[in-house]
């Protein structure tokens, strides 16, 4: 172990692995700082660029921007009490407090300190992690993983905030979406509607960046930057750094929890962060000064947001089982390299593991010293209305979706997964097991025909650690349902029914839309269980037990909607920032025909400038400097990065 150890340390010193490293520390800060992306937008919009690179260069890119996006989130939730990401959310609480004092760079010394001793400290958990869970992963069979397999993605279904039922539906619709395309076990075609497109599945990269980017742009597209009182930095960056040494306790304690709280699937950043922050209060003496600029009340969210991120690698390298959407797309990506997570790489990717340690220690301190130096610079970013971010981000996204297969279904299929991904959202499903779901799909299918291949029911079923990850399955959903009958007796009858808010609370939460998200969502269901039934007995197996499941619990789902509709009567809730977000996927569908028609650069300067004229009603000046600059940096990306722009109908005639 140590020789892999010091190998991947000696491979940093590559020229183009550290490039690679610093690229992903950069883009990583600046996508901390717009609002909705963090590390999932990171992950998703850097992902594309690692097609055609070799996996350490890839994971060094990729690791670089998940190390540190809660390392520059934090600039706007002190400078302008609106935080880069739910995560920053606590932090602001003291840190913008402190900055309307005239304390703003003492407050983010502090919170730069912090992150990067929390990443910091996440490598060293990851780390040990290693040796002590290297046996125990050897000695797994099929059996062991498939339990874990269900088991990742019913974690992360009941442990979501919010409602259960809808966790463990938006989970076995993301397992279900991952049957579409060629049977791992019969070679069939499943789902495709007799499309060749649809033969090799669905791109990774559509699904992540629909269900999150899209759906997170039509979200935020009609809010308009509306932050509490804008404050200056002023001095005090010695004085942060001085008293954050006194509080390392604070940051130990801080760390450990953000690790527990990575390796819990579906728990994820902000849970960890109100975690450490709860924990900081309960143990301090003087609880007077919480939310009036405490230090202490920077110092713990602020160690534990980016230890989550290493905390969720572990799981993830060492059992396959990714505790959030970033480790899944990562875990997808280690899959199209051919890497395993579990036993095999523990055996044969040893150095490419302790490659991610590296990186990720070497990224939180980089991230650190960057933000210490650019942060004048980088606030400005934190003041641009995000209407005028979306359309750049879009152009962005979609490139993106299209590089791994080179063709333009995978923009529909992105167009039409970000109007789902937004659905969720806003009727409170919870989007992570959805991803996870999809990602571990395949996976699952081939764990349990190996399982059923090699043992009768009543051997694996009895294995010691099939029965420990049985009652890890089993504990949290009695526990969630206990907790729900005993709301349910304290509470008043009216408000008996409802759910405390999660974090994927939406608008439409307890509405006919969310009616209809049930409703829609058991169709779905009952049509695959009966269109799998025309499969081969090995290629209808899975998918028809997937679907069964999530027939029985669309129909929990759709019945205790039914109830909660005839107890509140509520009707259709239209809110304006629902029609925005309906006017932007059009608008979206519309600069799809433009790259279809006429290609991807000549469909951009006509998109962007008319979005940013009628939608983000920005000045003629502002719209043709934006356009110009976009268009010279996809115009030039070619020629840096291998990626291909699309080419329309027009330009093959």
């Amino acid at each position: 172990m140590i020789e892999s150890a010091l190998a991947a340390l000696a491979s940093l010193a590559d020229p183009s692995l550290l490039l690679m490293l610093v690229a992903g520390v950069v883009a990583g800060l600046v996508m901390g700082l717009i609002p909705g992306l963090g590390g999932t937008g990171a992950v998703a919009i850097l992902l594309p660029v690692t097609f055609g690179m070799d996996p350490s260069s890839a994971l060094a890119l990729l690791i670089g921007a998940l190390a540190v996006v809660h390392t520059s989130d934090t600039v706007a939730a002190v400078l302008l009490g609106a935080p880069g990401s739910a995560s920053a959310s606590v932090t602001m609480l003291d840190g913008y407090a402190m900055a309307k004092k005239g304390q703003a760079a003492r407050a983010l010394s502090l919170a730069f300190l912090s992150s990067m001793a929390g990443g910091i400290l996440g490598a060293v958990g990851l780390t040990l992690a290693i040796p002590l869970a290297r046996p125990l992963v050897l000695s797994f069979g099929a059996p062991e993983l498939f339990m874990l397999t269900i088991l990742g993605v019913s974690l992360a279904a009941v442990l979501s905030r919010g409602n259960v039922a809808k966790g463990l539906t938006a989970g076995l619709l993301g397992l279900t979406l991952g049957m579409v395309g060629t049977s791992p076990t019969t070679a069939e075609q499943r789902f495709t509607g007799g499309s060749l497109f649809l033969g090799d599945g669905l791109s990774l990269v559509a699904v992540a960046l629909g269900i999150f980017g899209l759906a997170e742009i039509a979200s935020r597209v009609g809010q308009r930057n509306k932050p509490g009182e804008e404050v200056k930095l002023g001095g005090g960056w010695f004085a942060g750094i001085k008293e954050w040494l006194a509080h390392w306790t604070q940051v130990l304690r801080g760390a450990l929890i953000g690790i527990w709280a990575g390796v819990l699937p579906g728990v994820g950043a902000t849970a960890g962060t109100w975690l450490a922050y709860g924990q900081v209060v309960a143990t301090a003496k003087d609880k007077t000064k919480f939310g009036k600029g405490d230090p202490r009340g920077i110092v713990g969210p602020e160690s534990a947001n980016n230890s989550v991120e290493a905390g969720d690698l572990i799981p993830t390298l060492l059992f396959g089982i990714p505790g959030g959407v970033p480790s899944a797309m990562l875990l997808g990506m280690l899959l199209t390299y051919g890497i395993q997570p579990g036993p095999a790489i523990v055996t044969d990717h040893l150095d490419l593991v302790y490659l991610i340690v590296w990186s990720f220690a070497i990224a939180s301190i980089l991230g650190a010293l960057l933000c210490f130096i650019s942060t004048p610079g980088l606030a400005k970013i934190t003041k641009v209305p995000f209407s005028i971010l979306g359309p750049g981000l879009v152009v962005v996204m979609f490139l993106g979706a299209v590089q791994e297969s080179g063709q333009l279904g995978d923009l529909a299929v992105m167009l039409a997964l970000g109007v789902f991904g937004w659905l969720l959202k806003e009727t409170g499903f919870p989007r992570p097991p959805f991803l996870i779901g999809f990602v571990l799909a395949i996976p699952l299918e081939r764990y349990y025909f190996l399982t059923e291949a090699v043992y009768a029911p009543s051997e694996w079923l009895t294995r010691p650690w099939v029965l420990v990850f049985l009652a890890v399955l089993v504990v949290p959903a009695v526990m969630a349902v206990v907790r729900r009958v005993r709301a349910r007796r304290h509470t008043d009858v009216d408000d008996a029914h409802h759910e405390p808010p999660g974090e994927e609370e939406g608008e439409l939460t307890g509405s006919i839309w969310s009616l209809a998200g049930a409703a829609g969502s058991l169709v779905v269901f009952l049509s695959g269980f009966v269109v799998a039934s025309s499969y081969s007995p090995d290629a209808r197996l899975v998918p028809r037990l997937l679907c069964a499941g999530g027939v029985v619990v669309a129909g929990w789902l759709l019945a205790t909607e039914i109830r909660d509709r005839v107890r509140s009567g509520a009707g259709v809730r239209w809110t304006p920032d629902v029609g925005v977000a309906l006017r932007t996927f059009g608008w979206m569908a519309g600069f799809l025909v433009l790259v279809a028609v006429g290609g991807y650069l000549a469909a951009m300067l006509i998109w962007v400038p008319a979005f940013l004229l009628f939608v983000s009603r920005t000045r003629a000046r502002t719209v043709i400097t934006y356009t110009l600059a976009a268009s010279v940096l996809v115009a030039a990306l070619p020629l840096l990065l291998p990626v291909d722009l699309p080419v329309g109908l027009l330009m093959n005639l």
